[in-house]
């Protein structure tokens, strides 16, 4: 990585760290750095574990046991409240290690992407930190985008002025191109199967 991309990419990082936490960073933080070393741990272990098939397993058999213990305590309030207070807690309790762990993971995909702009000459570097912006203004730069895509187009051609027509028959031959080769190799296929 160029250094001065790294030093941009730095840079933009502590002020975000400093505009998030509404102060400068410095020794007194180290408290409060450690507890969300912490809480960003758990969390990522916590989405890890809860998103596995052995999870998934283990909800399924308590929701059994429950079912099946109905009968025991004759289906009774009690018996209704345990099960969704049961799961009203996790529910709770993982929309928060959720969102970190998707905040964490949007926030690295988005440095990867800016550090791709910068990065590619003649990209369009306004586009670092676009997903700072509200919505109104992203959809602004979504048509400026589209709009400079199609006087663009494939090969630096000016598709906006290319009749309708055209394109549409294009597509089409591409589409025909693709399905006799799926049809091709489907009958290749079957051919080596049956042999």
């Amino acid at each position: 990585m160029p250094v001065t991309a790294q030093g941009m990419l730095m840079a933009r990082n502590q002020s975000r760290k400093e505009s998030q936490s509404g102060r400068k960073s410095g020794p007194s933080e180290k408290s409060g750095s450690r507890i969300a070393r912490l809480f960003d741990h758990l969390a990522a272990h916590a989405t890890k574990s809860a998103g596995s098939s052995t999870a998934f397993c283990l909800a399924i058999f308590v929701v059994l046991m429950w079912a099946i213990s109905g009968p025991a305590f004759g289906y009774s309030e009690t018996w209704q409240l345990v099960i969704n207070t049961g799961t009203t807690i996790i529910t709770f309790l993982m929309v928060f290690l959720i969102q970190q762990s998707q905040n964490k993971d949007s926030e690295a995909l988005h440095l990867k992407l800016d550090e791709l702009l910068i990065a590619i000459e003649g990209a369009d570097e306004g586009l670092v930190d676009a997903e700072r912006l509200d919505e109104d203004q992203l959809l602004a730069l979504a048509k400026a985008c589209t709009a400079r895509a199609r006087r663009q187009g494939k090969g630096g051609k000016d598709r906006a002025n290319e009749p309708h027509e055209s394109r549409r028959n294009k597509r089409h031959a591409g589409l025909t191109r693709a399905r006799h080769f799926s049809s091709r190799r489907f009958a290749t296929a079957a051919r080596t199967a049956r042999q």
